[in-house]
């Protein structure tokens, strides 16, 4: 009896018809980059929120580092749904989320508990979306290639 894996079949035709939809990657783009989206502007509209959640963490001089996560959490996003230069705004919220991860989830230094848990939790939930700017970066670099074209 042959134990070998059958890889020859065919996805279900509603998983085809799925993520063969145009709006599909359009979609999916928008559920990675949409809560950095949301966050950015959440943040300019309320500066002095967005400088106190810096100083929360320790950032000097909080005002600067709120420019800049309001800046990677606007520009990262729209050049990953604009389709140009998604390598670099993939990049970029990919370099923000692990800062930021081991800024606000630096478990090692936590004692035991839940704290600890929880914040080991949340820094893994985190590298799996640095996962997420890889895989958009490489999609959309081998649809550009395939369609010899500058947007994906």
């Amino acid at each position: 009896m042959d134990t070998r894996p059958d890889f020859t079949h065919r996805d279900p035709a509603m998983i085809d018809a799925i993520l063969e939809w145009p709006m599909t990657w359009t979609i999916a783009r928008l559920a990675l980059v949409g809560p950095y989206l949301l966050g950015g502007v959440v943040k300019l509209t309320d500066l002095p929120a967005a400088a106190a959640e810096q100083a929360h963490f320790g950032l000097n001089p909080p005002a600067v580092w709120a420019a800049i996560t309001i800046a990677v959490e606007l520009i990262g996003p729209l050049l990953v749904l604009s389709g140009r230069l998604v390598w670099l705004g993939a990049g970029m919220l990919g370099v923000f989320t692990l800062l930021a991860a081991c800024v606000a989830n630096a478990f090692w230094a936590m004692p035991a508990g839940q704290d600890r848990f929880m914040a080991t939790n949340a820094f893994f939930e985190h590298i799996g979306l640095i996962g997420g700017f890889v895989l958009v970066a490489l999609v959309s670099e081998r649809a550009q290639r395939r369609d010899g074209m500058g947007r994906a």
